[in-house]
């Protein structure tokens, strides 16, 4: 069976990010959606959240072959502890590739064995991304084109709107 880990904070889950689950549930065997902590980053929904987001999203899509689950530590240990054959990441634009690439190489060194693979969604989801899904949220904009109707409610309902 092959098994990719598709990592990431999800904060919340955008229709960008679900376009590039469906795209992986059709190549590999079984998807694994990894909701990470981001140090980086301060979520306006918990991991815990997050993740049952994510996972209320993909049961209401229907994806038989994706799973939900919490990383913590190296993606690379996760990576082989979950047996998986790969990572995949989004590509939005250009901008991301050189931090994609970076993290895809840094990977390697840590372990030659874990397979980084990029999928690029949809143009029309290009653009998109969490924080400005939150940005237009916060100000009061739609921003049900953008996200899975239960991450609109949920971001909604966060944003006490």
């Amino acid at each position: 069976m092959r098994t990719v880990i598709y990592p990431g904070s999800f904060d919340p889950l955008t229709n960008g990010h679900l376009d590039v689950i469906q795209r992986a549930a059709r190549l590999f065997d079984r998807v694994i959606v990894a909701v990470a902590q981001n140090d980086a980053k301060t979520p306006l929904f918990s991991l815990s959240e997050r993740s049952a987001l994510v996972a209320a999203t993909l049961q209401a899509e229907g994806l038989q072959n994706v799973e939900t689950d919490v990383l913590d530590g190296l993606l690379v240990e996760y990576v082989v502890r979950r047996k998986a054959t790969a990572i995949v990441r989004g590509l939005r634009a250009v901008s991301d590739f050189e931090f994609e690439f970076q993290l895809a190489l840094m990977n390697r060194k840590l372990d030659e064995t874990v397979e980084t693979i990029f999928l690029m969604p949809k143009d029309t989801y290009s653009f998109l991304s969490s924080r400005l899904v939150k940005e237009i949220a916060r100000l009061g904009g739609d921003v049900g084109q953008f996200v899975p109707p239960g991450i609109k409610t949920a971001l909604l309902a966060k944003l006490g709107r």
